[in-house]
């Protein structure tokens, strides 16, 4: 497939705004869905990454692609690739999100690079989001999106390294309504979350595919626990996928000054790397 790069990068700079509350509901909504115990009164401190369920683009059943997302050229560049995942991230929490505040999230397309993977061309749009809420800076947020052919992921040429289990670890059993509801709360079409027939058949999974983000947020949510506090920073990297026809774990060991986190599936390999720091 041909990529005309030059004219995908003409969207770097372009910039969008969304705002939303961060309401009680929302907040029950948030714990429920990933077994969370924490206040939901208006002027607690909202759980971490609650912020990743505001503000998403709503858009009519026309203007959505095949595969759930809201078709291209938006916001986002149009990149031709059909297959798009969020391949990893970074954020700085400079002050707590207080239930009851209304969230503005300011994004910008800082770069469009076109890559050569394991799997074929690669092309990556690189989003930075600045977050506020009542005014107040409270997250800076580093968002890597990768797009790829429609052909399914060649195997790898040996069997991966199985993952190791960390000192801190969780299991996670990845049932259909977990992720249904995930997808809810992220107003996040994308049908490999939820359309087992469609993420069989036509973008070639296994089964359903646990999402990036709620992977992410269960790690965070994990540190924090293990910490007793929120971190300073937070990032992580996708590596491989997991899906719903296996439980995974969540894991942490301590790393020096911070703490070093992955989830894997029984015997398979990382599946998201991660780092915290205080």
């Amino acid at each position: 497939m041909d990529v005309d790069i030059a004219h995908l990068r003409e969207w770097i700079g372009r910039e969008e705004s969304a705002s939303e509350e961060v309401t009680p509901a929302l907040v029950r909504r948030f714990n429920a869905t990933l077994d969370l115990a924490g206040a939901s009164a208006p002027g607690a401190s909202a759980p971490l990454l609650i912020h990743l369920c505001l503000g998403q683009p709503a858009v009519d059943g026309a203007e959505l692609g095949p595969d759930g997302h809201p078709a291209r050229g938006g916001f986002l560049p149009p990149v031709p690739m059909p297959r798009r995942m969020w391949a990893g991230g970074a954020f700085t929490f400079h002050d707590d999100i207080r239930i009851g505040e209304t969230v503005t999230r300011a994004s910008c397309i800082r770069d469009v690079v076109l890559k050569e993977g394991r799997t074929g061309p690669l092309c990556f749009v690189t989003v930075e989001h600045r977050v506020t809420a009542h005014g107040r800076h409270v997250i800076s947020e580093r968002q890597d999106i990768v797009y790829r052919d429609a052909e399914s992921p060649k195997p790898a040429a040996a069997a991966p390294t199985a993952a190791p289990e960390g000192a801190h670890h969780r299991r996670i059993v990845p049932t259909p309504p977990l992720l249904f509801r995930y997808s809810a709360l992220t107003f996040n079409g994308h049908r490999i979350h939820y359309d087992a027939p469609y993420a069989r058949d036509v973008e070639g999974y296994p089964g359903l595919v646990v999402h990036g983000p709620m992977q992410a947020t269960m790690l965070v949510h994990l540190a924090a626990g293990v910490r007793g506090g929120p971190p300073a920073r937070f990032s992580f990297r996708s590596l491989s996928p997991l899906f719903d026809n296996a439980d995974f774990t969540l894991n942490a060991d301590e790393d020096g000054d911070g703490l070093k986190l992955w989830t894997a599936r029984a015997n398979g390999p990382v599946a998201m790397e991660a780092r915290a720091e205080w």
